[in-house]
């Protein structure tokens, strides 16, 4: 039972990184409303590949829900029905949530796919739920983070809902990637609580010291990205997609104080690695961490100067969901190791 629990997790881990990634592709590619309507897309478990599906269509059989673009506008079957030879607008609602009516089959099927690899990370997290439930008495720190994990994406898939009915608020979507994090916290916390984890040492007060502090760096760093992406969303409805020289050609404070911090992060990790080679500790996991900081400040340099080039924004994102799951990673190991579980 508890290989299944730890395989499940991993599973779910990898899932739900998947996600992340999708769904920073579907905000660089802008095809968050590439389905405007929710769960469905257009009405349909599968979405069209062509703009003529959306089209009314007479002697045409209509499900109640299904969608078709009329006159610039979202209308919806009111129920089931068979059309004749005219269009008989008694038969539709219009769509209220927004007003947006624009079909482009790259970004619906991007958008699907997002919403294809949710829907796997909940199934995911459902059966890694149902075998925490053995341990529920045993070990209850199992069955607690697996339940919130489930709630979690359970929630995570309401604010998909949210946002696309808000047509894409940048501060819902914000909130959409915080929701994520969260998410790979609590499934961190059931990998590490199901795993027997051996420390060769344990790590002293000043090594600890350092640990949280570059979290907490981690997460004011990801606070101002969160911050930049959202004034660059605002530029992107301004200039368009084809114009990524201009997103951040008069950049506000909070883009300043994510760069320079970004010296302080790179500068505090290497006194971390420094110090965990003085106290002869495991090095795998700073070592991960320098790589992927360095990455980043790499993906930063290419945004700002190289105006955006193809894949940095959801690299970039995707980068510091890694960084963030690995130090969370190795506080847990050096906090619950101890926590081992006996068969």
């Amino acid at each position: 039972m508890h290989k299944q629990l730890q395989r499940w997790t991993r599973i779910s881990l990898i899932v739900v990184y998947l996600v992340i990634a999708a769904g920073a592709t579907v905000r660089m590619t802008g095809s968050g409303m590439g389905c405007p309507d929710w769960p469905k897309c257009f009405g349909y478990f599968i979405p069209p590949t062509d703009a003529a599906q959306l089209e009314w269509k007479p002697n045409t059989k209509y499900s109640e829900g299904n969608v078709i673009i009329n006159n610039e506008r979202l209308l919806v079957a009111s129920a089931s029905f068979t059309t004749n030879d005219q269009f008989n607008i008694d038969k539709w609602e219009p769509y209220t949530k927004h007003d947006y009516a624009v079909f482009d089959a790259k970004h619906t099927w991007i958008e699907f796919i997002n919403r294809l690899l949710g829907a796997v990370s909940g199934l995911a997290i459902l059966i890694l739920f149902g075998f925490s439930i053995k341990w529920i008495r045993k070990k209850p720190i199992i069955f607690i983070f697996s339940l919130l994990s489930l709630l979690g994406i359970l929630f995570q898939a309401w604010l998909g809902k949210i946002v696309v009915e808000s047509n894409l608020l940048p501060m819902k979507i914000s909130l959409h990637m915080l929701m994520a994090l969260l998410l790979v916290g609590f499934l961190l916390v059931v990998r590490v609580a199901s795993k027997s984890f051996g420390l060769s040492k344990k790590p002293s007060r000043k090594i600890s010291i350092l640990l949280y502090s570059t979290f907490v760096l981690t997460l004011v760093q990801i606070a101002l990205g969160i911050e930049v992406r959202q004034y660059i969303d605002a530029q992107v409805v301004r200039w368009g997609y084809d114009s990524p020289q201009y997103w951040l050609a008069a950049p506000e404070l909070s883009f300043y104080i994510h760069r320079s911090l970004s010296i302080l992060v790179l500068l505090a990790n290497a006194w971390l690695f420094v110090s965990v080679v003085k106290e002869q500790l495991e090095k795998f996991f700073i070592r991960v961490i320098l790589w992927l900081i360095g990455g980043e400040v790499a993906l930063g340099i290419a945004m700002f100067y190289f105006d955006f080039p193809f894949a940095t924004q959801p690299l970039h994102l995707v980068v510091a969901t890694l960084l963030f799951g690995v130090q969370l990673y190795w506080i847990l190991r050096i906090k619950l190791h101890h926590y081992d579980l006996s068969f």
